[in-house]
């Protein structure tokens, strides 16, 4: 299907085809496959072929610097991409002396970059892993994904048989158009015997091509669903075939996957294969990866499970959930990787590419609070002790921003909600997404009130299980990774003037040793909230408090909640979590709090971690792990 449309939300300069010899930036507007029919096989076609076609070309053209930007995302009505890009179109902002130029099809836009790339990658609508595959060899050779399909209007007619006639330099797919993998034999090209597999043999052969031969990058890798999609795209939000996300991975030269992390059931898409084959993939990619890396660097993976398509309950798994991003969260731990967590919901994400060249500040200092302006606002007696007045404080975790997509899309929602401002909120974000979306960091500093207040959320500068760093390693049996990842964390926290952070998922993992914490303290010196730790623990001068409950209840019951809860608990110091509520909510909540229990207050963070330090230091029993 052949679409034309205009764009009327960009602030266009100049509007060309051809080839794009200048500085300019070029703009193409993909929000055409949004209108496309779902029920219609050939249309859910058209928008994967389109989709692909565009996202690998985007990550080869922006890997050197900022040069096509799209206009796909959108979110509770707002165009997301319109919506950061207008941002930065403002006068004395980074993209305002930009030129643009409008692509109007995806024929005219590959023509226009044609001197980046070298040709298409060619994969099996037969053998679905092959799109991923071909994504990961698209950034390695320079490539453009494509589907192999010789009808009439698909994107392999329009480029690579007319058009610009892109030469075909990679096959996952014979000539004949039969398929290259068959699951039986030997794995083409390789001296490995299939795995029995039809979905794994392609991702052995990349393994075998790419990673063994060190062509691919070991410090990016990209857990996206695979062409599987396209027989359930209405499962849930549309735009959650991620293929968007892959543009910022192919322009790393990533390895790309969606493997199973289940080793005692087939996967939900292979049911076929023999238990635990999708795992035993997985584990290979991991542990070369780490080889690349020589064990000292870790491995960002972007994307999450995709649970409401494969590996779950949902599809006929034997697992749920939560539990499934847990085990997938395990098992990259044990080998120094974790996870920008583009979740189903949010998990959309486009340009990474092109805002990754966004130019950051070398830091971005926060206010601490000091010992006098604690005994002046009343925290603080005479003699030094914590001065409570029957009160007890609170704080909450304002999350979950372990995402960078969830990050994009909420921004216009939450962040600039009218609210903001009105109590202290301790914003939990990930420091590691200023990779993909670094204009979004920058905003929220450029912004914030008095009131705002950041944090690393889980679990420091990125996602994993942090147990599964410390020896010994279940699973893969590597050397510590706890320095590995104290060294990766370190100039994150620097950069963005972090001493804190707000949750540490420890999930079915071991929880933190001496060592670990010792690691912790390395890099959030001021506080941790792990969930498997005493529930008061001053580790040498770094407060540890044990996480308590999920608050995610209207304003009035989360506020009787929140009051209930206090009231249960031994200590004088609560922290709650909250995932993706609005300013307003929380000035709700506090308002109801005042009605329930007045001597609540909740406290911005940096005040509420030192009084608890303070408080640590001064109450022995709490401060070794002994009060329950």
């Amino acid at each position: 299907m052949k679409v034309f449309f205009y764009i009327p939300l960009f602030l266009l300069l100049l509007i060309s085809c051809g080839e794009n010899n200048s500085d300019s930036i070029g703009l193409f507007d993909l929000k055409y496959s949004l209108r496309y029919d779902l029920s219609d096989p050939r249309q859910v076609e058209d928008m994967w072929d389109d989709l692909h076609a565009v996202a690998t070309l985007q990550g080869i053209v922006n890997r050197d610097a900022p040069r096509l930007y799209i206009n796909y995302v959108v979110e509770s009505g707002i165009d997301i991409d319109t919506y950061w890009w207008q941002k930065y179109r403002r006068p004395g902002k980074w993209l305002h002396d930009k030129d643009t130029l409008v692509y109007h099809d995806i024929v005219e836009l590959v023509d226009g970059y044609k001197q980046f790339i070298d040709g298409v990658v060619l994969y099996d609508s037969s053998v679905a892993s092959t799109s991923n595959v071909a994504s990961a060899v698209a950034g390695v050779e320079n490539l453009i994904a494509v589907r192999y399909d010789p009808s009439p209007g698909s994107i392999y007619s329009r480029i690579v048989l007319s058009g610009p006639k892109l030469k075909v330099k990679v096959r996952l797919i014979n000539r004949d158009g039969s398929p290259l993998f068959t699951g039986k034999g030997r794995i083409p090209g390789t001296n490995r015997i299939s795995t029995g597999s039809l979905k794994n043999d392609p991702y052995i052969w990349f393994i075998e091509k790419y990673m063994k031969s060190n062509q691919c990058a070991g410090e990016f890798a990209a857990y996206y669903i695979d062409q599987k999609w396209r027989e359930n795209p209405t499962a849930t939000v549309v735009n959650h075939h991620t293929l968007t996300n892959h543009d910022f991975f192919v322009s790393k030269k990533a390895f790309f996957f969606d493997l199973s992390p289940w080793g005692d059931e087939p996967a939900t898409d292979d049911a076929d294969q023999a238990v635990g084959t999708d795992l035993a993939t997985l584990k290979e990619f991991l542990s070369e990866a780490y080889r690349i890396n020589g064990g000292e660097k870790m491995c960002y993976i972007g994307g999450f499970p995709a649970w409401a398509f494969k590996y779950t309950k949902r599809a006929g798994g034997g697992h749920g959930d939560v539990a499934t991003e847990w085990e997938f969260s395990r098992l990259i731990g044990a080998y120094n990787a974790f996870k920008d967590a583009d979740a189903i919901g949010y998990g959309a994400l486009a340009n990474a590419s092109f805002w990754t060249h966004f130019p950051l500040k070398e830091r971005y200092p926060q206010k601490k609070v000091t010992m006098d302006e604690l005994k002046q606002r009343g925290y603080i007696g005479d003699s030094g002790e914590v001065d409570f007045r029957g009160r007890d404080f609170i704080l909450f975790y304002v999350g979950d921003y372990d995402a960078s997509s969830w990050v994009a899309q909420r921004t216009p929602t939450i962040w600039d909600n009218n609210s903001r401002g009105k109590v202290p909120m301790m914003w939990a974000i990930s420091p590691v997404l200023e990779n993909r979306v670094p204009m979004a960091l920058d905003y929220y500093r450029e912004s914030a009130t008095p009131n705002d207040y950041f944090v690393a959320a889980d679990n420091g500068a990125g996602y994993l299980m942090p147990g599964m760093l410390q020896e010994p390693r279940e699973l893969s049996g590597f050397k510590s990774g706890l320095e590995a990842w104290a060294n990766h964390c370190i100039p994150y926290y620097h950069r963005w003037d972090l001493t804190i952070t707000g949750f540490v998922i420890d999930g079915t993992a071991p929880g933190l040793t001496k060592e670990g914490l010792d690691c912790y303290a390395s890099f959030s010196p001021d506080g941790i909230v792990p969930q498997k730790a005493p529930l008061t623990l001053l580790h040498g001068n770094m407060p540890v408090l044990r996480s308590d409950e999920d608050i995610q209840q209207n304003p009035k019951d989360a506020a009787q909640r929140v009051a209930q809860r206090v009231s249960e608990r031994p200590i004088p110091f609560h922290w709650f979590r909250n995932i993706l509520k609005t300013p307003d909510w929380y000035v709700s909540v506090t308002e109801e709090l005042a009605v329930f229990n007045p001597d609540i207050e909740l406290l911005d963070a940096p005040t509420f971690f030192a009084l608890y330090r303070i408080w640590l230091q001064q109450n022995p029993d709490a401060a070794t792990g002994n009060l329950e």
